[in-house]
């Protein structure tokens, strides 16, 4: 697995202080992108909260799942939240380490009682000390949130006096991007009144160690959800509810669950999960399986594969201004560009952490990750895999047939209406529900002229890293 070391350094330890009048809950944050450029610790907000208790619980919901491993959890977690700023509202987000949980709170307007906030993204100190200081907040005194420093620590700063390192794996970076483009084909399913989801959310199990190996199966009755055996019509899928843990932190606060997923052909699906809050809204996007991340998906590989695609993307991300709702028919008045090439482009920028999508809005927004993200696009194991097919001549076109050698064996790729189907054991095995297989995917790159000077290698094989090229 392809891994580098990132570096997080903070001014100091996040901290929640008793101030004249009430408290002080400073989130402390490490280099990021702002409107005016890289800044080493930028600061996007300073002001009230209205639900000072919610915020609190919901803060600790995000970083639950940032230092969760559902699947195995005697690995190390991974990174701090990461935080956005939009104008109008805060996110923050964060991924699990086994790359199967995604979860975000969006304090609104309403949340920041009125108040604006800044532009960029960075990631946040969420520390021990602090976790035990949030857990015993009681009551609703008032509470003054500042993400950043205060500004005479910014000008007399000489060092950041809180450093780590941590793995940063390619597949964490792919993971956290696609989560946010599998969500893009999700519909509202359910909706539980404030009763009826305290209810149904106690109702699951809660677990103790690694994550149910099952698929879970609910449909709407009523005012509420119930098990189902199979994924009867209308059925959502809840793939290892125990990683639903974390709703918990804030369920006596919750009015209303909404639940979202693509249509279902039987086979286990991802989902998201939303609470709705007073002034802000916390949602657990689910991997299909408890035992497998999203980095594998692979639903959006040929926006990858195409130059066209790529180009889009470059115009459409200069004309990005923190935007809390992305709107494609205005990009594509200022861009030139047809409707669906914005959505493509924004595809790909979403597989680069260039932007987010929220569910409840029906949106995307704005927000560069605070790392290197287009390095999981480069490093893409069938991405990569299908580029050296193409390079190295192993695709044969012959109108709607084509044959691609891998290895030593000829695999035969068949168009038909527009979608590809192959005779390899990954197409056998998913049927093109985790995107096309590398075979696939160079046919579809042959088709569109690629030639070896579009199809840097990267240094990875044809057949390295087989659970995910196939």
């Amino acid at each position: 697995m392809t891994r580098s070391m990132q570096a997080l350094a903070y001014a100091r330890p996040s901290a929640l202080e008793s101030a004249g009048g009430g408290r002080l809950l400073g989130l402390e944050t490490s280099g990021g992108l702002t409107p005016t450029g890289a800044q080493a610790h930028p600061t996007f907000f300073s002001g009230f909260l209205t639900s000072p208790q919610i915020t609190a619980r919901g803060l600790l919901a995000v970083a639950d799942v940032a230092a969760a491993r559902y699947w195995d959890p005697t690995r190390r977690p991974l990174l701090d939240p990461v935080v956005t700023g939009n104008g109008d509202r805060l996110r923050f987000e964060s991924f699990s380490g086994c790359c199967g949980v995604y979860a975000r709170l969006d304090v609104l307007r309403e949340g920041l009682d009125g108040a604006e906030t800044g532009h960029g993204t960075t990631n946040v100190d969420v520390n021990n000390p602090l976790r035990e200081a949030l857990s015993r907040m009681t009551g609703d005194d008032p509470l003054h949130l500042r993400v950043g420093p205060q500004e005479l620590a910014v000008t007399t700063l000489e060092g950041a006096v809180v450093e780590r390192k941590v793995p940063l794996p390619d597949r964490w970076l792919r993971g956290f991007a696609e989560a946010q483009v599998a969500s893009v084909g999700f519909d509202l399913r359910a909706e539980l009144p404030a009763a009826d989801t305290v209810r149904f959310l106690r109702s699951l199990p809660r677990g103790s160690g690694v994550a149910s190996r099952g698929a879970m199966w609910v449909v709407p009755a009523g005012r509420t959800l119930r098990p189902t055996t199979r994924p009867v019509t209308g059925a959502v899928c809840l793939p290892g509810p125990e990683r639903l843990a974390a709703l918990q932190r804030v369920l006596r606060h919750a009015t209303a669950l909404r639940v979202y997923g693509p249509a279902t052909d039987g086979a286990a699906t991802a989902s998201a999960w939303e609470v709705v809050l007073p002034g802000m809204r916390l949602t657990l996007t689910l991997s299909p399986e408890a035992s497998r991340g999203f980095s594998g998906e692979g639903g959006v590989l040929e926006a990858l594969a195409t130059e066209e695609a790529a180009q889009d993307a470059e115009l459409i991300s200069v004309l990005l201004a923190w935007e809390p709702k992305i709107d494609p028919a205005e990009l594509a008045d200022r861009s030139g560009l047809p409707v669906q090439r914005v959505r493509a482009a924004l595809t790909r920028l979403g597989t680069a952490g260039r932007v987010g999508y929220d569910i409840a809005d029906a949106a995307y927004f704005h927000r560069e990750l605070p790392y290197d993200a287009d390095r999981a696009e480069r490093h893409n194991p069938r991405l990569v895999a299908a580029r050296e097919l193409v390079s190295s001549g192993a695709v044969e076109l012959a109108g709607e047939l084509a044959s691609v050698v891998s290895g030593e064996r000829r695999y035969q790729v068949r168009e038909s209406a527009g979608a590809l189907s192959c005779t390899c054991q990954w197409w056998s095995d998913y049927r093109g529900r985790r995107g096309p297989c590398k075979h696939a995917l160079a046919v579809r790159m042959a088709r569109r002229g690629a030639t070896p000077a579009d199809t840097p290698m990267h240094g990875m094989t044809a057949d390295a890293t087989a659970g995910e090229t196939r």
